[in-house]
């Protein structure tokens, strides 16, 4: 491959530490779909003949069948899938083969290569992730207005319902959809033609490949192009939120399902059992989800050390950006598949919610509200008030609805019967009437306009 620069082959060590063609054979059909527009393009320009053109054309999508059909053989003296492909389509079409590689660099081959494979991984990711936010929208939908504990500090706070609590993370992976859209907008710029570095002397035309393979125009300077790699990083950084993300939904699943929780169930589907005890169903599916939020943030962090100290342009560092790709990309694809089968199937217990959201006293602060608008107390005052009702209700051992209004009068006498309206847990929630708030009008609202949009 090197030609007559060196005298001897690389050891057996070298070989090892600088073959990629273990992983980066994934790049295959995008190298082949890069190759037939850059040869394209060199026939178009008069660069090679139209004759060549077709045997590399004809050569190429017989070299993509063998590797489609499991027949091809790798070598890993050759390195990469750039020079696996171009030597089989030397045996194949002969010396045609050896024109293919005019005015272009490996650098820009694999910048050109690597760039179509992230920009189908955004488009597999957008999918999900709508397939995501449908999938909790129909789940939220009937439990708009099924009430559940909401918390601060894992505290019992104040009572919410369900169908708000699932349209939280509606939000949360619409705004994840948004950065893998806006990701993909900013990549969508062609390398291929920046050559080794500098471009090149022959009268290609960047535009035409650029067009051919999909993009929205060529990159514009030659040096960023072979070095750039902020597609693959924008793509983890969006996929490392995501994870984030639905390692918070797996972790309110795995409590939920808790025995001390009981709020929802998951089917078999989802779930393991244990090798001792035989009563246990462990949350296995979502403990997964949580636990390979490690490996996406991980990759993130690999490929911003690898890409933190080099000078422009190419360096042998880069070679380690697909692996990071490859196994986030993997990994976000299947927790995202997952996560949509668990939101799905999963069974909320309502009565266990309704009975979970009343404790703790979680309608003290309807307590304090009420006193500022029917008995005009300052909120800060109205605030100590209820704390006094609150330990008084503690010391009997019952809750605020059913504690005596001659009770809460020995704190407050204006107090009337008035305030038994507001303390219920339905009572609550049917107040929280402010924009975002947990009524269920509002809950029903946020699914109408989430559905218009998804």
């Amino acid at each position: 491959m090197w030609g007559g620069r060196f005298s001897s082959t690389p050891s057996a060590l070298m070989e090892a530490i600088n073959a990629s063609i273990g992983f980066d054979r994934r790049l295959a059909a995008q190298d082949i779909q890069g190759s037939v527009a850059h040869s394209a393009m060199l026939a178009r320009q008069g660069i090679i003949t139209e004759d060549d053109r077709a045997a590399i054309h004809e050569g190429l999508q017989r070299v993509l069948g063998e590797i489609e059909s499991g027949a091809f053989t790798f070598s890993t003296a050759l390195e990469d899938i750039h020079m696996n492909v171009e030597s089989r389509l030397r045996e194949i079409v002969g010396d045609p083969a050896a024109r293919l590689h005019t005015a272009r660099s490996r650098n820009d081959q694999v910048a050109v290569d690597i760039r179509l494979w992230v920009r189908d991984a955004h488009d597999r990711t957008d999918e999900q992730l709508t397939a995501l936010m449908r999938a909790l929208l129909a789940k939220a939908e009937p439990h708009a207005a099924t009430v559940m504990p909401g918390f601060t500090h894992l505290q019992s706070a104040q009572p919410v319902t369900f169908g708000h609590h699932l349209m939280a993370y509606v939000e949360m992976f619409a705004r994840d959809r948004g950065r893998i859209r806006d990701s993909r907008r900013r990549l969508n710029e062609c390398p291929l033609g920046a050559g080794a570095l500098a471009g090149t002397s022959f009268p290609i035309d960047r535009h035409q490949t650029a067009t051919a393979l999909g993009f929205d125009g060529p990159t514009r300077n030659s040096l960023d192009s072979v070095s750039d790699r902020d597609s693959l990083l924008e793509f983890l950084a969006a996929a490392s939120i995501t994870a984030m993300h639905l390692s918070r939904l797996a972790e309110e699943i795995i409590f939920w399902m808790s025995a001390p929780f009981g709020f929802v169930r998951l089917p078999d589907r989802w779930t393991t059992g244990s090798s001792m005890m035989p009563q246990k169903r462990n949350p296995d599916a979502a403990e997964l989800v949580r636990g390979k939020t490690g490996r996406v943030v991980g990759s993130l962090v690999a490929l911003l050390t690898v890409m933190k100290g080099l000078p422009l342009t190419y360096s042998k560092d880069m070679q380690e950006d697909k692996e990071q790709l490859f196994d986030a990309a993997d990994t976000i694809e299947i927790v995202l598949a997952a996560m949509t089968g668990m939101v799905q199937d999963l069974e909320p217990v309502p009565e266990r919610m309704a009975a979970v959201a009343g404790a703790g006293f979680s309608t003290a602060t309807d307590l304090a509200d009420w006193l500022v608008r029917s008995l005009n107390i300052p909120f800060r005052d109205a605030h100590h008030v209820t704390g006094r009702i609150v330990s008084e209700a503690e010391r009997r051992g019952c809750t605020l609805e059913e504690l005596p209004l001659e009770a809460m009068q020995t704190v407050e006498p204006r107090i009337h019967q008035g305030i038994y309206d507001v303390l219920g847990v339905e009572n609550s929630v049917r107040s929280r009437t402010s924009f975002g708030g947990t009524s269920p009008t509002n809950v029903a609202e946020q699914i109408a306009w989430w559905r218009e949009r998804v």
